[in-house]
């Protein structure tokens, strides 16, 4: 039997196992369940993570319309853009954004600004499939569901 190595041995592209998860936001926070979107993505949750090869899952959103933020963060809380023109700065706040055309924008801005930017980083955002209702064409992946809410519940003492 071989002893133990000194070297962590990095995966290779083609060795990567891609698997699909569904998770259900409705009601969740936006920062909190970014940040396991992102884990997931970047495939920080397995024993195998490289970081510079796309070893990540594909992650399935359902109600991405429906995420919250806490205390005053809906109103306070300003996306910017810039026009290109001078003094051409535009803001919109997260309220704003949830009752728009686009609300499932929140989260996908949330978890793009926690990838890496780059090719990798473009490349970890394509397996991110936003919905915003219960409904999605990825049934023939056979996703698992992750209960995310169980995850961000903090462990409470009932008496």
């Amino acid at each position: 039997m071989k002893a133990l190595s000194r070297t962590t041995r990095s995966i290779k592209p083609a060795e990567v196992e891609k698997k699909w998860h569904v998770i259900d936001a409705e009601g969740l926070v936006v920062g909190r369940l970014a940040a396991i979107i992102a884990n997931i993505l970047r495939g920080k949750h397995k024993p195998s993570y490289t970081p510079h090869v796309d070893c990540g899952d594909h992650v399935i959103v359902i109600n991405a319309d429906k995420v919250q933020f806490t205390g005053g963060k809906a109103a306070k809380k300003h996306y910017y853009k810039h026009t290109g023109y001078a003094g051409g700065i535009k803001d919109i706040t997260a309220d704003k954004v949830l009752a728009g055309r686009f609300p499932e924008r929140v989260l996908e801005k949330a978890v793009e600004r926690m990838i890496p930017r780059g090719p990798l980083g473009r490349d970890q955002m394509r397996n991110l499939h936003l919905y915003n209702g219960t409904e999605h064409p990825h049934n023939g992946q056979q996703p698992e569901v992750l209960d995310v809410a169980s995850m961000n519940r903090k462990n409470k003492v009932t008496a």
